[in-house]
């Protein structure tokens, strides 16, 4: 099958946007991902940083990804059943070592649970139309599931939210010191994660899969459509999407990040929004794709896409390198974190290139392809790595 270029840049941005966030994630304790306040104050700059970035970046990127994934299990079809659940099981495997003795925000585990799931109704789908409303219901429905668990928390925020000092210290010394410690604290996180996925996070990541493989089969994700199409919808999306989150990002400051209304339920415009930004810019990729194209940086992007897989693992390794193993955990405040981030790409983007010119897939992604076929019990073709 026959590569489609401008799917692999999309893959390739948000692997590269989600970045933005994840920063935050492996440089600040745990607290400080949605909330700016976590230490009890904020300062002007730390706060424009986070209102900046959850306007353009926070969750779109991950819904973006979501779409993708989504999209790529509607191609997988042909392979079949075996492969795909043998696919999907060993990349939740991945996901719950990776989660496990690495990097407490793993995603791997989550999309590969949702996409044994998913998979088959994406299959089972009569028509297009049902398979995208359906996916609009999912999403819809987890976002009412957040706003239900806002209405039903109480007052008092917990340490989650604004931790304490002793909380804090010990978040740093168990990353920072890693072992035992630190394999049973991320270890109890990956089962209060497992527990949002089912009850709440889950019902998001399935719709937006479902949504992906709507727009693939429709042939949307494709590029089957005239290029001013895709111009006009991504505008219109990207605006009706920061419209929505707008609102949701002054409100969060107005209140100063109380838990009360912010933990949940101001989190709901976010969420509402994402769907549009993130189907918004895989719109303009689309939309201007002839004229990215010409771009060497886009090319060198789409084969961070085509290593998405790599990439990601390879982020984890540097991050967790940087901030636990050289002692750089809590020196930086947010808008310091994003200043790392084009250093960590350029190795993104250097490693792709590189790679690529002498495989054809990245390292990751060809030993899951080898593995997958031997759990279908399919013999592959011989060819270079």
């Amino acid at each position: 099958m026959e590569r489609n270029v401008t799917l692999d840049f999309i893959r390739g941005v948000a692997i590269l946007g989600i970045l933005l966030l994840n920063i935050v994630a492996f440089g600040l304790p745990k607290a400080a991902y949605i909330n700016p306040a976590w230490s009890g104050s904020v300062s002007l700059h730390d706060a424009w940083t986070w209102a900046v970035l959850d306007l353009f970046a926070q969750v779109k990127f991950l819904t973006l990804f979501a779409l993708l994934f989504g999209a790529g299990l509607q191609m997988l079809l042909h392979r079949g059943k075996r492969w795909i659940q043998s696919r999907l099981t060993l990349l939740a495997l991945l996901g719950f070592m990776h989660a496990l003795l690495l990097w407490d925000g793993d995603i791997l585990l989550a999309y590969g649970l949702v996409g044994l799931i998913c998979w088959r109704m994406i299959r089972e789908a009569p028509t297009t139309r049902q398979l995208f409303n359906t996916g609009a219901l999912l999403y819809l429905i987890g976002v009412g599931v957040l706003l239900l668990l806002g209405f039903i928390s109480g007052n008092a925020p917990n340490r989650s939210w604004v931790p304490d000092l002793a909380n804090i210290q010990y978040e740093q010394y168990w990353k920072l010191n890693g072992g035992v410690e630190a394999i049973s604290n991320r270890s109890d996180l990956l089962s209060s994660n497992l527990l949002a996925l089912g009850a709440q996070y889950g019902w998001q990541l399935a719709g937006m899969m479902l949504l992906g493989g709507a727009l693939m089969r429709s042939g949307w994700l494709k590029g089957q459509y005239s290029l001013p199409h895709y111009r006009r919808t991504g505008c219109l999306l990207i605006a009706v999407g920061m419209a929505i989150n707008l609102p949701g990002i002054y409100a969060q400051w107005h209140l100063d990040w109380s838990y009360r209304w912010c933990a949940f339920i101001l989190q709901a415009p976010r969420e509402l929004s994402a769907p549009f930004q993130a189907i918004g810019y895989a719109a303009l990729a689309y939309g201007f794709w002839p004229w990215l194209s010409r771009w060497r940086l886009v090319a060198a992007i789409t084969c961070v896409g085509r290593m998405a897989l790599s990439n990601y693992l390879l982020q984890t390794l540097i991050c967790t390198t940087l901030f636990y193993r050289l002692d750089l955990f809590m020196k930086f405040d947010r808008l310091q974190l994003l200043a790392l981030v084009p250093a960590v790409w350029a190795v993104n983007i250097l490693f792709s290139v590189l790679w690529l010119r002498h495989f054809r897939q990245g390292p990751v992604e060809w030993l899951w392809r080898q593995l997958t076929a031997r759990a279908a019990g399919v013999s592959l073709k011989p060819s270079a790595r």
